[in-house]
């Protein structure tokens, strides 16, 4: 899959925002093709290159704490209108938005966020597209894949059709599009690198 041919400012981006310099977003990023990012850290490990386009007035902030987005995320793949939250009430993220009392509290009303692609990444995929993740990759990736028009989904292993037990998947084939087979993600980033420097 490549972005390279995205013009520039066309990409809103949705993610945590803790990609590493050189890698994934960061090459979307230096190349002026992000208008907007939706995230929860609105900061990259080893990478200044959001900070600066912030910074300049370049590229739009949209700070979504952690579970909020997630279940942002999960309302869109639900069909869901919005939901209620006490998160970021009376907070500056909660400004301009509809706000109710339930329960003695003030609520928050989050609508849900609906994306045009999905890249995720999961730790065995079938041919079907049925997925299983490992560890806090279950986070955001089966939230992300609901939420998408088109789900491309980076998979450790491709396994045999059967060889995932039903009870065991995470993700069902209905969501996802494509499957990529990368066994290796270490050598992923050192080519990726090793392209960026060259």
């Amino acid at each position: 899959v490549s972005l390279k041919v995205v013009t520039r400012g066309e990409l809103e981006l949705i993610w945590r925002m803790r990609s590493i310099k050189c890698i994934g977003q960061t090459h979307c990023l230096e190349a002026g093709q992000v208008s907007k990012v939706i995230c929860s850290f609105p900061r990259s490990a080893k990478s200044v290159v959001f900070q600066d386009l912030y910074k300049a007035g370049k590229i739009e902030l949209e700070v979504v704490p952690q579970g909020t987005l997630a279940e942002r995320l999960r309302a869109s793949g639900a069909g869901i209108g919005g939901f209620f939250t006490p998160t970021s009430a009376s907070t500056p993220l909660a400004e301009g938005k509809e706000t109710r009392v339930i329960d003695g509290k003030d609520h928050v009303l989050e609508l849900p966020i609906r994306a045009d692609v999905a890249l995720i990444k999961a730790d065995k995929a079938d041919p079907w597209g049925n997925l299983t993740y490992r560890k806090a990759a279950r986070n955001f990736a089966p939230n992300m894949a609901m939420a998408a028009a088109l789900t491309i989904v980076q998979a450790r292993v491709i396994v045999g059709l059967g060889d995932i037990d039903p009870e065991q998947v995470v993700t069902p084939s209905i969501f996802v599009d494509r499957i990529v087979e990368v066994s290796d993600p270490v050598s992923e980033a050192a080519a990726l690198l090793e392209q960026t420097n060259a």
